[in-house]
C-alpha cells in the first residue's frame, strides 16, 4: 500500500496532467477525454477534483460534479483515474474517500457513479470496499463507443451507483466491517455451470422470493476480450436478472469476490 498526499487540484498545469493520465489509462480518443478547461470551470463552479500525489508526482485523481439523482442534489463521480505504475496500491480507494470527506464538507449526503457491471474488481470496490448500491440498470448507456465498452462487439451497459455518504452502513465499510455470507446456502436468481472448460449462464430465474439473492458473475471475464460472444452472453443474463429484480424494489448490495463471485441482491429497505 502506498500513502499518496491528497490535494485539491486548482492549476493548469495539474489539470494537463489529469488529461495526460487518461490518455494513459484509458488511451481514449481526443474526443473521449474530458479536457483541462472542463476541470477549470468545474473547480470554479462547485466541483471536486482531488488529485493523489506519490514523491510529489500526481499519480491519479478523481472528478465529481453537482448533479440531481431522483430529484435530490448529489455529486455525480464521472473519472478516477489512477496510472497504471500504481494501481493495486490502493490509490484508487484512498481517492474514494478523500472524496467523500470533501463531499460531507460541502454538506452532501449523496454521491452516484457508473461503472461497467462485467468489471469484476470495479465492483468489489464499489459495492464492497465502499459500501455503495444500485437500483438503476442503464443498457448500453454510451453506444457501442470503441473506447467506452469492455470489449469490440460488447455494449457499453452501466449500473448506476449510489453512495450515501453519511450512512451507518458507509461508515461502517470505512472501518473495515463488512458482512459475511455462504454462497452455497443463498438462493441464486442467476448461476453459472461449468460447460466447455469455462462457466456458461443458466437461465435467469426472474420470479424468486426471498429476502436475498445471488446473481452469479465470472471472475476474470478480461481472460475472453477476443471472445465477444461469450461476454454477451453474460451480458446479457446479467442485464435480464439485474433490470427484473430492480423493477421489483431490490437493490444491488454487495459482491462476494472469491473463487466464484456473486453480486448480492437485497430487498430495499
Amino acid at each position: 500500500m502506498i500513502k499518496p498526499r491528497i490535494k485539491n487540484l486548482t492549476s493548469h498545469a495539474e489539470f494537463d496532467t489529469c488529461v495526460d493520465i487518461q490518455k494513459k489509462v484509458w488511451k481514449h480518443s481526443s474526443t473521449n477525454l474530458t479536457p483541462s478547461h472542463q476541470l477549470c470551470v468545474a473547480v470554479e463552479t462547485g466541483s471536486i477534483v482531488l488529485g493523489a500525489f506519490v514523491d510529489e508526482r500526481l499519480a491519479g485523481f478523481v472528478y465529481a460534479f453537482p448533479a440531481i439523482c431522483h430529484g435530490k442534489l448529489c455529486l455525480h463521480s464521472h473519472l478516477l483515474a489512477v496510472l497504471p505504475q500504481y494501481q493495486g496500491c490502493g490509490l484508487g480507494k484512498t481517492l474514494k474517500w478523500a472524496q467523500r470527506t470533501a463531499a460531507l464538507k460541502l454538506g452532501y449526503d449523496l454521491m452516484t457513479w457508473t461503472y461497467d457491471p462485467l468489471q469484476v474488481r470495479n465492483a468489489s470496490l464499489n459495492l464492497h470496499t465502499l459500501g455503495a448500491t444500485s437500483r438503476t440498470y442503464l443498457p448500453n448507456f454510451y453506444g457501442r463507443v470503441p473506447s467506452l465498452v469492455f470489449t469490440q462487439g460488447v455494449d457499453s451497459d452501466r449500473l448506476k451507483m449510489e453512495w450515501a455518504l453519511g450512512s451507518k452502513r458507509v461508515e461502517q465499510r470505512q472501518k473495515k466491517a463488512y458482512p459475511r455470507y455462504d454462497p452455497a446456502r443463498e438462493v441464486k436468481a442467476l448461476e453459472g455451470r461449468l460447460g466447455n472448460g469455462r462457466l456458461e449462464p443458466r437461465p435467469v430465474r426472474g420470479d424468486l422470493d426471498a429476502m436475498r439473492l445471488l446473481v452469479e458473475i465470472p471472475r476474470d471475464l478480461k481472460k475472453f476480450l477476443r471472445e465477444p460472444e461469450y461476454l454477451l452472453t453474460w451480458q446479457g443474463a446479467l442485464r435480464r436478472a439485474l433490470s427484473r429484480y430492480f423493477a421489483r424494489g431490490w437493490r444491488l448490495a454487495d459482491l462476494i469476490f472469491a473463487d466464484r463471485c456473486y453480486y448480492v441482491l437485497e430487498r430495499k429497505s
